[in-house]
């Protein structure tokens, strides 16, 4: 079994897996047990990076967030493996009670609650979950600035950026001497290119960032799961591929039927490895709530496209100058 090469992020120094597991699922759709096994299966299989936040799982009734980070900090402690993974969280998104957003003082105080769910001292990639036009980011970069000095964070990222604010960051940075995003984590996927690639995929080539997408099966739609409406009560997420469900998702399907059933893999590894192909892509972000879709994701990573194939899903995607 060969294990998939690791890939730089950015300037950052980490190096990564190419595809990374998303750990949004951890305290949802999957039970602590399952987590474990889940993270146990992709370190042994040569995998090493793990994206969370701290607002995982707020969204569920019941639930405060935090839930994912906890899960991944028990599995830290008691697997003993916290130096084979390259552990990514987030913070800046609504955790109740005026927590949110990316001021100084919240983000001090988001760390430490983050730390200690993780069970850990340090966190490889914190990322600014959301931009947060009230707060300068003089300020936030600052923050970030103080916890790489402390050792709590090795460097930073930034998510759900537009084009201009993530190159007005960027500057900001080179102007002052501080911390730069190393990477973005945008939504991207093949029924979902343009806002990537229309504005911000210029600016992280340009910066040399790296770049890790989330949604990059579309909530699941591009493994072929869902096919029709009766197919969307597949699982709790299913309702989230529905808008995908029209005439150009369907021809995008087509294409990764055809490409799979040639080289003898699945419709969501062609996807995975269509966007790893990408130049400006480091990682797409996809989670897994068995051990059986995990190893796709495995698979997915070792798999390389031909260019006839990759011009194939281009086309009928709709493309963008890479």
């Amino acid at each position: 079994m060969n294990t998939p090469a690791l890939r730089s992020l950015g300037r950052s120094g980490l190096r990564v897996s190419p595809i990374c597991l998303g750990g949004n699922v951890f305290g949802w759709t999957v039970d602590e047990a399952t987590s474990f096994r889940l993270l146990d299966a992709w370190v042994d299989a040569g995998m090493n990076f793990v994206d969370t936040a701290d607002v995982y799982s707020k969204w569920v009734p019941g639930h405060a967030g935090g839930e994912s980070e906890a899960i991944i900090g028990k599995w830290l402690r008691q697997s003993g493996r916290r130096d084979r993974i390259v552990l990514a969280t987030k913070v800046g998104k609504p955790m109740g009670e005026g927590r949110s957003g990316l001021s100084k003082a919240y983000i001090k105080r988001a760390v430490e609650a983050s730390l200690q769910r993780l069970q850990t001292d340090v966190i490889d990639l914190y990322q600014s979950h959301d931009d947060d036009p009230a707060t300068p980011l003089e300020e936030t970069l600052g923050a970030f600035a103080e916890l790489i000095e402390e050792g709590k964070v090795r460097a930073i990222g930034a998510s759900n950026y537009g084009a201009d604010r993530l190159a007005e960051a960027l500057a900001v940075s080179q102007a002052s001497g501080l911390p730069r995003y190393e990477s973005l984590q945008p939504l991207y996927n093949l029924v979902e290119r343009a806002d990537y690639e229309e504005a911000l995929e210029k600016v992280c080539v340009e910066h040399g960032l790296g770049v890790i997408n989330f949604y990059a099966l579309a909530s699941g739609f591009l493994t072929g799961k869902y096919r029709s409406p009766a197919d969307f009560g597949k699982s709790p997420r299913g309702g989230g591929a529905k808008k995908y469900l029209n005439a150009h998702g369907l021809a995008v399907l087509g294409a990764l039927d055809a490409v799979a059933e040639t080289i003898g893999a699945t419709p969501g590894q062609v996807a995975l490895a269509w966007e790893m192909a990408r130049p400006s892509i480091t990682a797409p972000i996809a989670s897994a709530t068995s051990v059986a879709q995990l190893d796709e994701l495995v698979a997915a990573a070792r798999l390389v496209l031909d260019a006839p194939s990759i011009a194939m899903i281009d086309r009928v995607s709709g493309t963008a100058p890479a």
